[in-house]
Protein backbone atom coordinates (compact mmCIF):
# COMPACT_ATOMS: atom_id res chain seq x y z
CA UNK A 1 0.00 0.00 0.00
CA UNK A 2 1.08 3.54 -0.74
CA UNK A 3 1.07 6.64 1.45
CA UNK A 4 0.77 9.96 -0.40
CA UNK A 5 2.41 13.14 0.86
CA UNK A 6 1.99 16.60 -0.62
CA UNK A 7 4.56 19.20 0.44
CA UNK A 8 3.92 22.91 -0.21
CA UNK A 9 1.97 22.27 -3.41
CA UNK A 10 1.13 25.41 -5.38
CA UNK A 11 -0.44 25.44 -8.84
CA UNK A 12 -0.97 28.45 -11.09
CA UNK A 13 -2.72 28.58 -14.44
CA UNK A 14 -1.41 31.80 -15.94
CA UNK A 15 -2.31 34.49 -13.44
CA UNK A 16 -4.84 32.28 -11.62
CA UNK A 17 -3.76 30.71 -8.34
CA UNK A 18 -5.58 27.34 -8.25
CA UNK A 19 -3.81 25.82 -5.24
CA UNK A 20 -1.98 27.70 -2.52
CA UNK A 21 0.74 25.96 -0.47
CA UNK A 22 -1.03 22.65 0.24
CA UNK A 23 0.52 20.29 2.82
CA UNK A 24 -1.27 16.95 3.14
CA UNK A 25 -0.50 13.45 4.39
CA UNK A 26 -2.70 10.58 3.19
CA UNK A 27 -2.20 7.24 4.91
CA UNK A 28 -1.61 3.98 3.09
CA UNK A 29 -4.89 2.15 2.46
CA UNK A 30 -6.97 5.18 3.41
CA UNK A 31 -10.23 6.21 1.72
CA UNK A 32 -9.49 9.94 1.67
CA UNK A 33 -11.88 12.62 0.40
CA UNK A 34 -11.16 16.03 -1.09
CA UNK A 35 -14.27 18.10 -0.42
CA UNK A 36 -15.24 21.63 -1.30
CA UNK A 37 -17.39 23.83 -3.51
CA UNK A 38 -16.93 24.13 -7.27
CA UNK A 39 -13.71 25.94 -8.13
CA UNK A 40 -11.97 25.26 -4.81
CA UNK A 41 -9.11 23.31 -6.45
CA UNK A 42 -9.99 19.73 -5.47
CA UNK A 43 -10.00 18.30 -9.02
CA UNK A 44 -6.79 20.17 -9.84
CA UNK A 45 -5.17 18.60 -6.78
CA UNK A 46 -6.35 15.15 -7.87
CA UNK A 47 -4.87 15.67 -11.36
CA UNK A 48 -1.57 16.70 -9.82
CA UNK A 49 -1.50 13.48 -7.81
CA UNK A 50 -2.37 11.54 -10.97
CA UNK A 51 0.47 13.15 -12.91
CA UNK A 52 -1.82 14.85 -15.43
CA UNK A 53 -0.46 18.26 -14.33
CA UNK A 54 2.79 19.35 -12.73
CA UNK A 55 2.76 21.67 -9.73
CA UNK A 56 4.14 25.17 -10.09
CA UNK A 57 6.05 24.49 -6.88
CA UNK A 58 6.17 21.81 -4.19
CA UNK A 59 6.66 18.05 -4.16
CA UNK A 60 4.51 14.91 -4.33
CA UNK A 61 5.69 11.68 -2.68
CA UNK A 62 4.37 8.12 -2.99
CA UNK A 63 5.81 6.61 0.19
CA UNK A 64 9.37 7.99 0.11
CA UNK A 65 9.56 8.23 -3.70
CA UNK A 66 9.43 11.70 -5.22
CA UNK A 67 7.00 11.41 -8.16
CA UNK A 68 6.52 15.15 -8.75
CA UNK A 69 7.91 15.10 -12.31
CA UNK A 70 6.92 11.55 -13.23
CA UNK A 71 4.16 10.79 -15.72
CA UNK A 72 1.02 8.86 -14.79
CA UNK A 73 2.27 5.50 -16.03
CA UNK A 74 5.53 5.77 -14.09
CA UNK A 75 3.79 6.56 -10.79
CA UNK A 76 1.03 3.93 -11.34
CA UNK A 77 -1.78 6.25 -10.26
CA UNK A 78 -5.07 5.32 -11.94
CA UNK A 79 -7.88 7.83 -12.31
CA UNK A 80 -11.62 7.24 -12.77
CA UNK A 81 -13.36 10.24 -14.32
CA UNK A 82 -16.98 11.38 -14.08
CA UNK A 83 -17.63 9.86 -17.50
CA UNK A 84 -16.84 6.16 -17.28
CA UNK A 85 -14.97 6.20 -20.64
CA UNK A 86 -15.76 2.55 -21.44
CA UNK A 87 -15.04 1.29 -24.96
CA UNK A 88 -18.51 0.74 -26.48
CA UNK A 89 -17.34 -1.99 -28.90
CA UNK A 90 -15.69 -4.05 -26.13
CA UNK A 91 -17.32 -6.41 -23.66
CA UNK A 92 -17.14 -5.82 -19.91
CA UNK A 93 -14.25 -8.29 -19.62
CA UNK A 94 -12.37 -6.69 -22.52
CA UNK A 95 -12.78 -3.21 -21.01
CA UNK A 96 -11.49 -4.41 -17.64
CA UNK A 97 -8.54 -6.18 -19.26
CA UNK A 98 -7.58 -3.26 -21.50
CA UNK A 99 -4.95 -1.82 -19.14
CA UNK A 100 -3.48 -5.25 -18.52
CA UNK A 101 -3.26 -5.89 -22.27
CA UNK A 102 -1.40 -2.59 -22.75
CA UNK A 103 1.04 -3.79 -20.09
CA UNK A 104 1.56 -7.03 -22.09
CA UNK A 105 0.37 -9.32 -19.32
CA UNK A 106 0.30 -12.96 -20.51
CA UNK A 107 -3.24 -14.03 -21.59
CA UNK A 108 -3.69 -16.60 -18.81
CA UNK A 109 -2.73 -14.12 -16.08
CA UNK A 110 -4.85 -11.42 -17.74
CA UNK A 111 -7.97 -13.60 -17.73
CA UNK A 112 -7.37 -14.60 -14.11
CA UNK A 113 -6.96 -10.99 -12.96
CA UNK A 114 -10.05 -9.85 -14.89
CA UNK A 115 -12.08 -12.62 -13.26
CA UNK A 116 -10.79 -11.60 -9.80
CA UNK A 117 -11.75 -7.94 -10.07
CA UNK A 118 -15.11 -8.64 -11.74
CA UNK A 119 -15.94 -10.89 -8.81
CA UNK A 120 -14.83 -8.14 -6.43
CA UNK A 121 -17.26 -5.62 -7.99
CA UNK A 122 -19.99 -8.27 -8.38
CA UNK A 123 -20.02 -8.08 -12.19
CA UNK A 124 -18.69 -11.54 -13.13
CA UNK A 125 -22.07 -12.67 -14.45
CA UNK A 126 -22.14 -9.77 -16.94
CA UNK A 127 -18.60 -10.19 -18.30
CA UNK A 128 -19.80 -10.74 -21.90
CA UNK A 129 -22.14 -7.73 -22.08
CA UNK A 130 -21.39 -4.47 -23.87
CA UNK A 131 -21.48 -1.15 -21.95
CA UNK A 132 -24.74 -0.06 -23.61
CA UNK A 133 -26.41 -3.11 -22.08
CA UNK A 134 -25.55 -1.98 -18.54
CA UNK A 135 -27.16 0.43 -16.09
CA UNK A 136 -25.26 3.49 -14.86
CA UNK A 137 -24.35 1.76 -11.62
CA UNK A 138 -23.08 -1.30 -13.47
CA UNK A 139 -20.97 0.87 -15.77
CA UNK A 140 -19.49 2.53 -12.69
CA UNK A 141 -18.53 -0.89 -11.30
CA UNK A 142 -16.85 -1.78 -14.60
CA UNK A 143 -14.86 1.46 -14.57
CA UNK A 144 -13.73 0.70 -11.02
CA UNK A 145 -12.82 -2.87 -11.95
CA UNK A 146 -10.72 -1.61 -14.88
CA UNK A 147 -8.82 0.71 -12.51
CA UNK A 148 -8.36 -1.97 -9.84
CA UNK A 149 -7.18 -4.58 -12.36
CA UNK A 150 -3.75 -2.97 -12.79
CA UNK A 151 -3.03 -2.94 -9.03
CA UNK A 152 -2.57 0.84 -8.80
CA UNK A 153 -0.38 2.44 -6.18
CA UNK A 154 -3.10 5.05 -5.84
CA UNK A 155 -6.73 4.97 -7.00
CA UNK A 156 -8.15 8.40 -7.86
CA UNK A 157 -11.90 8.98 -8.18
CA UNK A 158 -13.20 12.27 -9.63
CA UNK A 159 -16.88 12.63 -8.63
CA UNK A 160 -17.65 9.05 -9.77
CA UNK A 161 -21.32 9.16 -8.73
CA UNK A 162 -22.28 12.50 -10.28
CA UNK A 163 -23.96 10.88 -13.30
CA UNK A 164 -26.22 8.59 -11.25
CA UNK A 165 -29.70 9.27 -9.94
CA UNK A 166 -30.25 9.90 -6.22
CA UNK A 167 -31.26 6.37 -5.20
CA UNK A 168 -28.42 4.75 -7.13
CA UNK A 169 -25.90 7.15 -5.62
CA UNK A 170 -26.96 6.00 -2.16
CA UNK A 171 -26.48 2.36 -3.15
CA UNK A 172 -23.11 2.98 -4.81
CA UNK A 173 -21.68 4.89 -1.84
CA UNK A 174 -21.44 1.81 0.32
CA UNK A 175 -20.41 -0.32 -2.65
CA UNK A 176 -17.46 1.95 -3.44
CA UNK A 177 -16.32 1.83 0.17
CA UNK A 178 -16.65 -1.96 0.24
CA UNK A 179 -14.73 -2.33 -3.01
CA UNK A 180 -11.95 0.10 -2.12
CA UNK A 181 -11.43 -1.21 1.42
CA UNK A 182 -11.51 -4.86 0.36
CA UNK A 183 -8.99 -4.15 -2.40
CA UNK A 184 -6.77 -2.32 0.10
CA UNK A 185 -5.63 0.42 -2.25
CA UNK A 186 -5.04 4.00 -1.16
CA UNK A 187 -8.02 5.86 -2.61
CA UNK A 188 -8.42 9.60 -3.05
CA UNK A 189 -11.95 10.67 -3.87
CA UNK A 190 -13.13 14.11 -5.04
CA UNK A 191 -16.68 15.28 -4.39
CA UNK A 192 -18.72 18.37 -3.54
CA UNK A 193 -21.41 16.20 -1.90
CA UNK A 194 -21.04 16.54 1.87
CA UNK A 195 -23.27 13.55 2.71
CA UNK A 196 -21.32 11.35 0.32
CA UNK A 197 -18.07 12.27 2.07
CA UNK A 198 -19.46 11.98 5.60
CA UNK A 199 -20.98 8.56 4.93
CA UNK A 200 -17.95 6.66 3.61
CA UNK A 201 -14.69 8.58 4.14
CA UNK A 202 -11.95 7.62 6.57
CA UNK A 203 -10.78 11.24 6.58
CA UNK A 204 -11.71 14.39 4.67
CA UNK A 205 -9.78 17.48 3.55
CA UNK A 206 -11.95 20.59 3.10
CA UNK A 207 -10.72 23.12 0.55
CA UNK A 208 -11.82 26.66 -0.25
CA UNK A 209 -10.36 29.01 -2.87
CA UNK A 210 -7.31 26.80 -3.34
CA UNK A 211 -6.51 26.64 0.37
CA UNK A 212 -6.66 23.71 2.77
CA UNK A 213 -9.07 24.71 5.56
CA UNK A 214 -9.27 21.58 7.75
CA UNK A 215 -8.47 17.86 7.70
CA UNK A 216 -10.17 15.32 9.94
CA UNK A 217 -12.51 12.39 10.31
CA UNK A 218 -16.16 12.94 9.37
CA UNK A 219 -17.05 13.18 13.07
CA UNK A 220 -14.31 15.73 13.79
CA UNK A 221 -15.32 17.98 10.90
CA UNK A 222 -19.00 17.81 11.80
CA UNK A 223 -18.78 18.24 15.56
CA UNK A 224 -15.52 20.21 15.86
CA UNK A 225 -15.24 22.49 12.82
CA UNK A 226 -12.18 24.73 12.91
CA UNK A 227 -13.75 27.51 10.85
CA UNK A 228 -17.18 28.93 10.11
CA UNK A 229 -16.82 27.82 6.47
CA UNK A 230 -16.41 24.19 7.55
CA UNK A 231 -19.34 24.44 9.97
CA UNK A 232 -21.59 25.80 7.23
CA UNK A 233 -20.36 23.56 4.41
CA UNK A 234 -20.40 20.26 6.29
CA UNK A 235 -24.11 19.84 6.92
CA UNK A 236 -26.31 22.69 8.14
CA UNK A 237 -25.66 24.98 11.06
CA UNK A 238 -26.88 28.14 12.73
CA UNK A 239 -24.18 30.79 13.03
CA UNK A 240 -24.74 33.49 15.64
CA UNK A 241 -22.45 36.49 15.89
CA UNK A 242 -21.81 37.15 19.58
CA UNK A 243 -19.85 39.40 21.88
CA UNK A 244 -18.40 37.86 25.05
CA UNK A 245 -19.84 39.66 28.10
CA UNK A 246 -18.60 37.33 30.86
CA UNK A 247 -16.36 34.34 31.47
CA UNK A 248 -16.71 31.79 34.26
CA UNK A 249 -14.14 29.03 33.90
CA UNK A 250 -14.88 27.20 30.67
CA UNK A 251 -18.32 28.83 30.30
CA UNK A 252 -18.63 31.95 28.15
CA UNK A 253 -21.69 34.20 28.03
CA UNK A 254 -22.42 35.96 24.74
CA UNK A 255 -24.73 38.77 23.75
CA UNK A 256 -26.31 37.86 20.40
CA UNK A 257 -29.22 38.98 18.22
CA UNK A 258 -31.25 36.12 19.76
CA UNK A 259 -30.40 37.19 23.32
CA UNK A 260 -27.92 35.81 25.84
CA UNK A 261 -26.23 32.58 24.74
CA UNK A 262 -23.95 30.39 26.88
CA UNK A 263 -21.31 28.15 25.32
CA UNK A 264 -18.44 26.05 26.62
CA UNK A 265 -14.98 27.12 25.56
CA UNK A 266 -13.46 24.89 22.87
CA UNK A 267 -9.83 25.09 21.75
CA UNK A 268 -7.66 28.18 22.17
CA UNK A 269 -9.94 30.72 20.51
CA UNK A 270 -9.57 34.18 22.03
CA UNK A 271 -11.16 37.56 21.51
CA UNK A 272 -14.51 39.05 22.38
CA UNK A 273 -16.30 39.10 19.00
CA UNK A 274 -16.83 35.50 17.96
CA UNK A 275 -19.28 33.16 16.23
CA UNK A 276 -21.38 30.41 17.82
CA UNK A 277 -22.30 27.39 15.69
CA UNK A 278 -25.22 25.20 16.71
CA UNK A 279 -26.53 22.35 14.55
CA UNK A 280 -30.30 22.31 13.82
CA UNK A 281 -30.69 18.77 15.23
CA UNK A 282 -29.10 19.84 18.53
CA UNK A 283 -31.89 22.33 19.20
CA UNK A 284 -34.84 20.80 21.03
CA UNK A 285 -38.47 21.87 21.20
CA UNK A 286 -39.60 22.47 24.79
CA UNK A 287 -42.97 20.88 25.55
CA UNK A 288 -43.34 21.86 29.22
CA UNK A 289 -42.54 24.75 31.53
CA UNK A 290 -40.00 22.74 33.54
CA UNK A 291 -36.63 24.16 34.44
CA UNK A 292 -34.49 24.14 31.32
CA UNK A 293 -30.98 24.77 30.10
CA UNK A 294 -29.15 28.09 30.04
CA UNK A 295 -30.07 28.52 26.38
CA UNK A 296 -33.88 28.66 26.12
CA UNK A 297 -35.71 30.92 23.67
CA UNK A 298 -39.19 31.45 22.27
CA UNK A 299 -39.99 32.64 18.77
CA UNK A 300 -42.40 32.71 15.87
CA UNK A 301 -42.39 29.84 13.36
CA UNK A 302 -41.68 31.38 9.94
CA UNK A 303 -41.25 28.31 7.76
CA UNK A 304 -41.75 24.54 7.89
CA UNK A 305 -40.23 22.03 5.47
CA UNK A 306 -41.32 18.38 5.51
CA UNK A 307 -38.39 16.03 4.73
CA UNK A 308 -40.04 12.65 5.25
CA UNK A 309 -38.15 11.29 8.23
CA UNK A 310 -37.84 14.77 9.77
CA UNK A 311 -39.10 18.33 9.49
CA UNK A 312 -37.20 21.60 9.46
CA UNK A 313 -38.52 24.79 11.01
CA UNK A 314 -37.22 28.34 10.82
CA UNK A 315 -37.95 30.28 13.99
CA UNK A 316 -37.55 34.02 14.50
CA UNK A 317 -36.00 34.62 17.93
CA UNK A 318 -35.80 38.38 18.39
CA UNK A 319 -33.62 39.49 15.44
CA UNK A 320 -32.11 36.04 14.79
CA UNK A 321 -33.50 33.26 12.58
CA UNK A 322 -32.76 29.76 13.89
CA UNK A 323 -33.24 26.56 11.91
CA UNK A 324 -34.18 23.45 13.88
CA UNK A 325 -34.73 19.81 12.90
CA UNK A 326 -37.49 17.71 14.47
CA UNK A 327 -37.48 13.91 14.42
CA UNK A 328 -40.10 12.54 14.09
CA UNK A 329 -41.48 15.36 11.94
CA UNK A 330 -44.01 17.89 13.18
CA UNK A 331 -46.72 18.22 10.53
CA UNK A 332 -48.70 21.07 12.12
CA UNK A 333 -46.34 23.19 14.21
CA UNK A 334 -47.82 25.94 16.40
CA UNK A 335 -47.41 29.59 15.51
CA UNK A 336 -44.66 29.91 18.11
CA UNK A 337 -42.21 27.49 19.73
CA UNK A 338 -39.97 27.42 22.76
CA UNK A 339 -36.61 25.85 22.00
CA UNK A 340 -33.39 25.12 23.88
CA UNK A 341 -29.88 23.76 23.40
CA UNK A 342 -27.03 22.77 25.71
CA UNK A 343 -23.94 25.00 26.04
CA UNK A 344 -21.72 21.97 25.34
CA UNK A 345 -23.33 21.57 21.88
CA UNK A 346 -22.43 25.13 20.85
CA UNK A 347 -19.10 25.44 18.99
CA UNK A 348 -17.21 28.72 19.35
CA UNK A 349 -15.50 29.93 16.17
CA UNK A 350 -13.54 32.95 15.09
CA UNK A 351 -15.31 35.43 12.82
Amino acid sequence: MTAVRLSHITKKFGGTLALNDIDLDIKAGELFFLLGPSGCGKSTLLRLIAGLHEPTSGQIFFNDRDVTRLGTSKRNAVMCFQSYALWPHMTVAENVGFGLDVRNLPPTQLQQRVAEVLTMVQMAALADRKPNQLSGGQQQRVALARALAVNPDCLLLDEPLSNLDASLRLEMRTEIRRICKSAGFTTIYVTHDQKEALSIADRIAVLKDGKLIQVGTPGELYHKPAASFVAGFIGQTNLLAGKVVSRAGEMLEFETAAGKVFAQRNGNITGDNLLISIRPEQIRVVHSASEGTLNRFSGKVLETIFLGEASEHVIAVNDQHLRITCTPPRFDPPESMTIEFDPKDAVILEQ
